[in-house]
């Protein structure tokens, strides 16, 4: 497919299939990123290449990268990262139901396509593209691949509203999962925050932080540069420690964050835990800016911990961070994938976005059919959990 056009797509576009994200250069990715409706730092050429560089999701962990392009001459109109992926771990949108039927058949679900941010479930564009003519270009030149290499079925995941009309129009089968966002509503410092609680909520937190205070445990938060090397470390050994805890090596190498450091630093705030002056926690936080630098939307990322402190785990991953949320005015915090529980410390509920295609005919019936189930109920739940709002009624 490299150097000519796919099937489907307009004849002016060329599709050209990378195999590594440094195939590309990164102020080309980076300039139609920025044109997109939901960019966010998680997209931005040095993460994904440092995921590519670092060995975290390359062939040898069963990320195959195929970035998809589409060019006009020497202008880049469209692309996304496709990786060819062995199995479903690391994407956060379940589809292992679908690969054990497709076993039970006696059929090949592995390889599929996936595009996605690797390990990264923060909702955002996908489809960079000039236009919306060139993001559903990209569309059919996406299916035209997977056709191609006989995939069983591709997957686009956490799309923007932008990508999500795109798919729905080529014929993709759309899903909906829930995350939970906290959005700032103009407190001035946290126990205002709190004022807004319901008093059973309220009571919650001021125990679970007592809980940490009353340990001996305080917080420094380090933004950007201030991050050194020993406090980078220092964070990898309490992530590594905390994903072995539960039987799994981490996802993401040491080099990863060491490129991040070096490449990303205004993008990350650390928030390290220390009792008696010495660290025993650390939570790791991505920041979106806006043009002139300031945070605007902040993500809760990576945690771990090399001392078990009640209520720890709370304090540090989303205590800590709101406080420093509404000091910032920063206007969002993404809680990640998951997680009920959170809608205790006021993050509510929000709809999240994926688009599916499956070669087979029988399976995509059967798939469409228990996705018509599926929205039913996720829209039921969405109904239940609005109804179980945190914040003080009236």
């Amino acid at each position: 497919m490299n150097g000519r056009a796919a099937e489907g797509v307009p004849d002016d576009y060329v599709t050209r299939v990378l195999d590594a994200p440094g195939a590309i250069g990164a102020s080309e990715w980076d300039a139609l990123l920025a044109l997109q409706d939901a960019p966010t730092p998680f997209m931005r050429h040095a993460y994904l290449d440092a995921m590519d560089r670092s060995a975290s999701a390359a062939p040898r962990t069963g990320w195959q990268p195929q970035w998809l392009t589409l060019w006009r001459g020497s202008v880049l109109q469209a692309a996304c990262p496709l990786y060819l992926k062995s199995h479903s771990y690391g994407e956060y949108v379940f589809d292992w139901a679908w690969a054990n039927a497709y076993e039970q058949h006696g059929l090949a679900y592995y390889p599929k396509g996936l595009v996605a941010v690797p390990f990264t479930p923060v909702p955002g564009s996908r489809l960079l593209a000039r236009d919306d003519a060139a993001r559903r270009a990209l569309v059919r030149a996406l299916l035209a691949a997977c056709r191609a290499q006989g995939l069983s079925s591709v997957h686009l995941l956490f799309l923007s509203e932008a990508d999500r009309r795109a798919c729905e129009a080529e014929g993709l089968m759309g899903r909906q999962t829930v995350q939970f966002h906290w959005s700032h509503q103009g407190w001035s410092d946290f126990d205002a925050f709190l004022s807004s609680l319901a008093q059973d909520k309220r009571k919650k937190i001021r125990q679970e932080r007592r809980k940490v205070a009353e340990a001996g445990v305080g917080f420094r938060a380090l933004e950007g540069a201030a991050i050194t090397e020993a406090d980078w470390d220092f964070f990898y050994r309490c992530y590594e420690r905390t994903y072995r805890e539960h039987g799994n090596p981490p996802y993401l190498q040491r080099d990863f964050f060491r490129r991040m450091a070096a490449q990303m630093p205004s993008n990350w705030l650390l928030f390290l835990a220390e009792r008696a002056g010495q660290p025993i926690a650390a939570s790791l936080i991505g920041l979106q800016r806006d043009s002139a630098g300031r945070p605007e939307v902040a993500y809760g990322r990576y945690w771990g911990a090399l001392e078990r402190v009640d209520c720890l785990h709370f304090e540090a991953c989303y205590y800590q961070p709101l406080a420093w949320c509404i000091a910032q005015e920063v206007r969002r915090f993404e809680g990640g994938a998951q997680g009920e529980h959170k809608m205790a410390r006021a993050l509510l509920p929000v709809p999240t976005h994926s688009a599916h295609w499956l070669a087979h005919p029988a399976f995509a019936d059967a798939v469409e059919r228990f996705l018509a189930r599926e929205g039913e109920g996720i829209g039921r739940y969405m109904e239940h959990l609005q109804e179980r709002s945190p914040f003080r009624q009236g």
